[in-house]
This record gives C-alpha cells, structure tokens and sequence, in this order.
C-alpha cells in the first residue's frame, strides 16, 4: 500500500522540515518489507481566495485531484481520537485488505473543507488543540513511523 501526506501549504527549509524528513527515511527504510512503501509528500499551493470558505473549497478540490482512491484520513481538530495501536491496526487492516493507497490529509491555515471531511474514511484529532500544520505535518510522519514499528513488532513503541 502506498502512503502519502497530501498537506495545503509548503514547508520551508528548517527544524521541522528535518524532522519531518528524519521520520519520513526512517517509515520508507522501515516500510519496504511489510507491504508499505513511501509515505510520500503532496504539497498543495495555499488557495488565494478572499473568504475562508472559498479558500478551503479551492484547496479541498486540489487536494481530491491528488488523492488516489483508497484509504482517505483527514487530520482535523474536530475528529475523533485514536491511539496509536488503533491507528496502526487501521493501517495494517487496510494494507491486508488490498488497498493500494493510503493519503493522509492536512489542510491549510483556514482548515479542511466540508468536502474532504465528507469524503474522509476517517476525521482524526492529535487532540481538540490547534495546530500549525508544520507541526501535524511531522506528527503524521512520526505516527506512520510508529503504526510501522507497531505493526513490525519493533521495540520503537513502547506501550
């Protein structure tokens, strides 16, 4: 199954950008001999419209132009909650499944539109807090690094 982190906004050279890339090596190195391979990186062009609604509309249609058909995760304030076993679980079960593809959605300063939360397989919160999308950015990564180890046995997660 192929991942992918398809984020609004383009991360600049930096701290975060180095982790996210740390996180990033170590899901591909680790991913290629269970059935998983990236995650890769998809960054959509912020929109310009004037009011947040148009914006996260315009930026909702790019994203779904570069999602492939598969498993959908929107990262959203408003979604649920999931541990990390169950997020791993999600992805294992999916990848034995036979889904091909695997995208996980970041939107934009003004947030996700309607029709990505729609179209979503799964609307999930690293808490009720908001949160730079540089930041979620490297919390996806590090938590697809985690689902691996977790479901490779690896000793990374220790729970």
């Amino acid at each position: 199954m192929r991942l992918a982190v398809i984020a609004v906004g383009r991360l600049k050279d930096g701290p975060e950008r180095e982790l996210c890339e740390r996180y990033r090596e170590r899901a591909l190195a680790l991913g290629r001999g269970m059935g998983l391979t990236g995650p890769d990186i998809v960054e959509i062009a912020e929109s310009r419209g004037r009011r947040p609604e148009e914006r996260k509309r315009e930026e909702a249609e790019a994203i779904l132009a570069k999602a492939q058909p598969g498993l959908l995760i929107a990262l959203d304030e408003r979604g649920r909650g999931l541990g990390s076993e169950a997020f791993a679980g999600r992805i294992a079960a999916a990848r034995d499944a036979g889904t091909a593809h695997a995208s996980f959605i970041i939107g934009g300063a003004d947030g996700l539109g309607e029709e990505i939360r729609d179209r979503a397989d799964l609307t999930l919160a690293f808490g009720t807090l908001t949160i730079p999308h540089q930041i979620v950015r490297a919390l996806v990564l590090e938590q697809l690094y985690r689902a691996m180890t977790i479901i490779a046995g690896h000793p990374y997660h220790r729970a």
